[in-house]
């Protein structure tokens, strides 16, 4: 790629975030004008992305990018090939038309601002991921999709729902996101492949690999979660408690996407195994259904289009699984389809809202005459999403009939999914766009009105757009269809369907559909009865069993606080110590690594003595009746230390040492002269039984640490550096103080930090007052009235 090429790449992904720090600003000067500067920002991206289409459909895969953690071989960088720039295009573009959508809704709305701060932090965070080459900065992306829609999804926070729909998305896809971290771990450090260009690149390497199972199971729950498969779906219909523009952009063109992008991406690297037909396709058609009934059931517009999303989900995640050249074409031609009737929807369920405050299907009726264009944008886009006859949604769904028209059972049971399933939304789409528009208006309805040009634009121009986009097919295959499939099959294929029907088993089975459709569409309200009777006759389901899990963790995480940190000083040490054992113990007994113990050493008649202090400063500590005199003679034991150092050629180190020791014990001094304890300690037989065992067990585990330490082969490679740039580079003769002061400054300053940390800590130890007699913490276990 040119340089002006990447520079105009890393302006496209920029804008995004420029706007998201000028929109408080704007919005506070402009008011709800400012959403026509905001917008020009994703549009200018639009046009750079779009810029790069006739190179892109040409084959040409454009990357840029810099070093960004050369020493883990992590760049922050870049790739522009079919499917991504499409994505790319989606977001920016219907985007675009968010922002606008976003000006008239939440006109005059006092935090629009920061609505638009975080709509447009978003934006950038989803443009990075479908752009991002280096997995890992495709990881940081896809986390930042995470955290922005939970910020989006909660904006109206002083509502319980809208806050409990944050967290739920959160923890569900932060989730996943965790597991394809370390799916994507896994394969830099077992391919050193660093970026997708690479695996790409690399062929079979990834299904070959001993780990090809583990990696396939992380990258789909990474996948699974945030694109909303069962039984992880029930974060995007609680999500719905988010302003309508949110659930516009996120729910329906570009969040949810980002896992179907997972799959279309790895496809070419993970695809095409037993366990990818396998896995994808039961998901995927189980996922479709599901939703789909579940559309049927619900009463609220947003709802209903909610579920379809994930209906619509699960079929394109059942035709990536299916993996066939004709099935990525369908999952394409869908997935374009739907970011296009599906954005236009939720506008158009947001309008309806905006203009009869209400949208409850049941409480609906009439509205066409005093929503004229709403109505037509409606119609629009769900023709296009029932799959009617001049519509991009026709094109996909003849191209899914093609892709699972055989004569096996595998394909005919994933046939008859895609059948009721179709038929299920193709009456959610007409009850959505067609009931609340026509018949009589009830009584309740006060004044329903069209919105203004920026509500009403951004449906009307996704529903002409999906029109326009089948009647020219061949430029619409050509420019965008076409590119993105072939960078998911990873071969370059030509894509020939049309608006005009030909009489063929996909045409028939395709007019079944909208038959069975139609029947759908007219018993839909018995339908609606008998499913809602079947889910309350079931009860439990994973939205009630997130919760469950929820209050779950807390308690666990309760109860786990209270064992490990019940208010005593002495457990703390205990539990600390123990897992100090633990980690000395542990590698030693499993890889049997016992050190030599050694002769004893002939010593001097000095030496003998330094060594018989030690050991009569242990008798004290051991037998003292009150706690300043065991203090005091446990200072014994560092001067002891400090002697050793001065034998051993080591006065700055032995002088460190004395200082330091005589500090500890002044300061341990004045802290127990301050604190309320008894002079002698009055514990029971087995506490002291208990720490004297620990006590021996840590200094064992020690003392066999440093022996196996000293009996390994020793290198002197960190020496001979120290030795050799010491005085070149920091200018000192003294080794360790140049170690401490300049090789290790920053550990250094630490080491005083910690120390100051501490020293607050003994403040406030003696600075504590004893509460009242029968004091205690409130248990957070207990119901609270």
């Amino acid at each position: 790629m040119t340089g002006i090429e990447a520079t105009n790449g890393y302006i496209a992904l920029a804008l995004p975030f420029l706007a998201a720090a000028l929109a408080p600003l704007l919005t506070r000067v402009l008011g709800q004008h400012a959403a026509w500067p905001l917008a020009l920002a994703p549009a200018a991206a639009f046009f750079i992305l779009f810029g790069a289409v006739p190179g892109v459909s040409a084959g040409d895969v454009f990357l840029f990018g810099f070093d960004w953690i050369p020493s883990f071989d992590i760049r922050f960088s870049f790739r522009l090939d079919g499917l991504s720039t499409v994505f790319g295009l989606l977001i920016t573009g219907i985007g675009t038309l968010i922002v606008l959508y976003s000006g008239g809704y939440l006109a005059g709305h006092k935090d629009q601002g920061r609505f638009f701060s975080f709509i447009f932090l978003f934006m950038g965070a989803m443009l990075g991921l479908v752009l991002a080459d280096d997995l890992m900065t495709l990881f940081v992306y896809w986390e930042l999709t995470s955290i922005t829609s939970f910020l989006l999804i909660g904006f109206d926070h002083h509502r319980e729902a809208a806050r409990r729909g944050a967290i739920q998305a959160l923890v569900i896809t932060g989730g996943g996101g965790l597991a394809l971290l370390a799916g994507l771990i896994i394969i830099r450090e077992l391919t050193g492949l660093a970026s997708m260009t690479e695996v790409l690149a690399a062929g079979d390497a990834l299904r070959d690999s001993a780990l090809y199972a583990p990696i396939l199971i992380l990258v789909l729950c990474g996948a699974f979660t945030k694109s909303a498969q069962m039984p992880f779906h029930v974060w995007l219909p609680n999500a719905m408690e988010a302003p309508t523009p949110v659930s516009a952009y996120l729910h329906s063109a570009t969040m949810v996407k980002a896992g179907i992008y997972l799959l279309l991406r790895f496809h070419p690297a993970l695809g095409d195994t037993a366990l990818w037909t396998t896995i994808l396709p039961a998901f995927g058609a189980v996922t479709l259904v599901v939703g789909a009934l579940l559309a049927l059931r619900a009463t609220d517009i947003k709802i209903t289009l909610a579920y379809t999303t994930v209906a619509s989900l699960g079929l394109l995640v059942m035709l990536i699984g299916v993996g066939t050249e004709t099935a990525i074409i369908a999952a394409v031609l869908y997935l374009i389809a739907h970011s296009l009737f599906k954005g236009g929807l939720f506008m158009v369920a947001g309008s309806v809202d905006h203009g009869a405050h209400t949208r409850e299907i049941d409480r609906l009726g009439g509205l066409g005459r005093a929503m004229p264009i709403t109505f037509a944008a409606a119609m629009l886009c769900a023709l296009s999403m029932g799959g009617v006859t001049p519509f991009v949604g026709f094109l996909a769904k003849e191209e899914i009939y093609h892709a699972l028209e055989y004569a096996d059972p595998y394909y005919i049971a994933l046939m008859i999914a895609a059948i009721v399933g179709n038929a299920l939304m193709f009456a959610a789409a007409f009850i959505v766009a067609l009931k609340p528009f026509v018949g009589r208006m009830p009584e309740t309805i006060d004044h329903p009105h069209e919105g203004t040009s920026t509500i009403w634009l951004g449906p009307l121009v996704l529903g002409i757009a999906g029109l326009v986009g089948a009647m020219f097919y061949t430029t619409y295959h050509q420019l965008f269809s076409g590119p993105m499939a072939s960078a998911a099959v990873g071969a370059p294929v030509e894509i020939g369907i049309g608006w005009v029907p030909h009489l063929n088993l996909a045409f028939a089975l395709s007019m079944a559909t909208v038959a069975l459709g139609v029947v759908i569409y007219l018993l839909s309200a018995r339908l609606r009865s008998g499913i809602a009777g079947f889910l309350a006759a079931v009860g439990w389901g994973p939205d009630k069993g997130f919760d469950q899990a929820m209050r779950g963790l807390i308690r666990g995480a309760v109860r786990i606080t209270r064992l490990l940190q019940p208010g005593q000083l002495d457990q703390y040490m205990a539990v600390t110590i123990a897992v100090i054992i633990a980690a000395l113990f542990g590698p030693l007994i499993y890889t049997g690594g016992w050190p030599a113990i050694p002769e004893f050493p002939r010593l001097h008649f000095y030496e003998w003595a330094v060594f018989a202090l030690l050991l009569a400063g242990i008798l004290p500590v051991v037998l003292a009746t009150n706690r300043l005199t065991a203090i005091l003679s446990l200072g014994i034991q560092g001067f002891a230390v400090a002697l050793i150092f001065m034998l051993l050629g080591a006065p700055d180190l032995s002088f460190t040492q004395f200082m330091v020791e005589t500090l500890s014990v002044v300061i341990l001094a004045l802290a127990m002269t301050r604190l309320k304890l008894s002079v002698a300690d009055h514990r029971p037989l087995r506490d002291k039984i208990r720490a004297g065992v620990l006590a021996i067990a840590a200094g064992s585990g020690f003392g066999l640490f440093l022996l196996s330490i000293a009996q390994r082969p020793f290198d002197r490679t960190l020496s001979d550096f120290f030795e050799r740039y010491s005085y070149a580079i920091a200018h000192g003769r003294n080794i360790v103080n140049v170690i401490l002061v300049d090789f290790r400054g920053i550990d250094t300053m630490g080491e005083i930090g910690v120390v100051m940390v501490t020293g607050l800590a003994v403040l406030a130890l003696i600075r504590i007052r004893v509460g009242p007699k029968g004091a205690r913490y409130p248990d957070p276990l207990e119901e609270t009235p």
